[in-house]
């Protein structure tokens, strides 16, 4: 017999405003037992020292994280001009130094060179594995990575303020992989001086945004005051949230079934769609199956099993 998991078969994406401290895994076992759902993940890591937006999947909305993943996020981020860390930010230990204060103009006048598909060197410290051990271990144990270049796209670069002439903040709007702290540390090397990143915070990802979050803190309190069933609920947002940029397909009950049995749905006539690519399925509303259309057949990729 099968074991059977331990919590509700509860499917659904929680925001997760987080705050600076804690991991990402540990947000995502913070959730979990506050709504005490069977399965979690989140989309897409923060370090502990940054904040903002953790999208976390509960039960089924597991299947859809990859596409959250690929989505495009937005940063919010300050750097410390004339320091460089052995980690790009602020945790590190200093590893040089630099009489240079860029200028406002000399800042502006170099976002161009930022804006774009470039190239960066991941940091030191970060989770890439290197010969199946992650860079940042290797890199505690003293051991020196050469880390290669990785392509990366920054589709908006914008200098927001300067609270004073040793930090400048910045916001960004980046594809997947793109490390702040990589393009802090290579803008404030462009500019003949060094740099770190001293406060970061992610202010979106994908459909994802600060308006549907709810603060760590919150629902902490929410949890312990409450059953998960009672006003966690209200942050529970659909599985299909997660697909905003897919298109949407409705189907009739004989068609759920086979995709639901793995079996391909043709679709022909004046109804079939006229695109292809992934499709959400649908049936009364609700999402069935991730699908890949192709040549008027619609193949499952991920079937969502939930339970009302």
């Amino acid at each position: 017999m099968a074991r059977r998991r331990k919590g509700r078969p509860v499917s659904g994406w929680v925001i997760i405003d987080k705050p600076a401290g804690p991991t990402s895994t540990h947000v995502v076992n913070i959730v979990r037992r506050a709504f005490d759902a069977q399965k979690a993940g989140h989309a897409g890591t923060l370090d502990p020292l940054a904040t903002g937006i953790l999208p976390v999947a509960l039960g089924e909305a597991t299947k859809t994280i990859p596409f959250v993943m690929d989505a495009r996020k937005t940063y919010r981020f300050t750097v410390k001009w004339g320091e460089a860390t052995a980690t790009d930010d602020a945790e590190g230990e200093v590893t040089a130094r630099a009489d240079l204060r860029p200028a406002r103009a000399d800042i502006e006048a170099v976002l161009s060179r930022f804006t774009g598909e470039i190239e960066q060197v991941p940091p030191q410290f970060s989770a890439i594995k290197v010969e199946g051990e992650r860079a940042y271990d290797l890199a505690r144990a003293g051991v020196e990575v050469e880390l290669k270049a990785r392509k990366v796209t920054i589709y908006k670069i914008g200098l927001t303020g300067m609270p004073d002439e040793a930090h400048a903040e910045f916001e960004i709007l980046c594809s997947k992989g793109t490390y702040v702290r990589s393009l802090a540390r290579d803008m404030a090397q462009a500019l003949g001086t060094c740099g770190h990143v001293v406060a970061l915070r992610r202010t979106a990802t994908g459909p994802f945004a600060e308006g549907a979050s709810i603060p760590l803190e919150k629902l902490r309190d929410l949890s312990h005051s409450a059953p998960a069933s009672g006003p966690l609920e209200a942050f529970l947002l659909p599985i299909e949230t997660a697909l905003d940029d897919i298109p949407a397909l409705a189907l009739d009950g004989s068609d759920t079934a086979k995709l639901k049995r793995g079996q391909a749905v043709l679709l022909r006539g004046r109804d079939a769609p006229v695109f292809d690519g992934p499709v959400l399925t649908l049936h009364k509303g609700e999402p069935v199956a991730l699908t890949e259309y192709d040549r008027g057949s619609l193949r499952p990729v991920r079937v969502f099993n939930l339970s009302h």
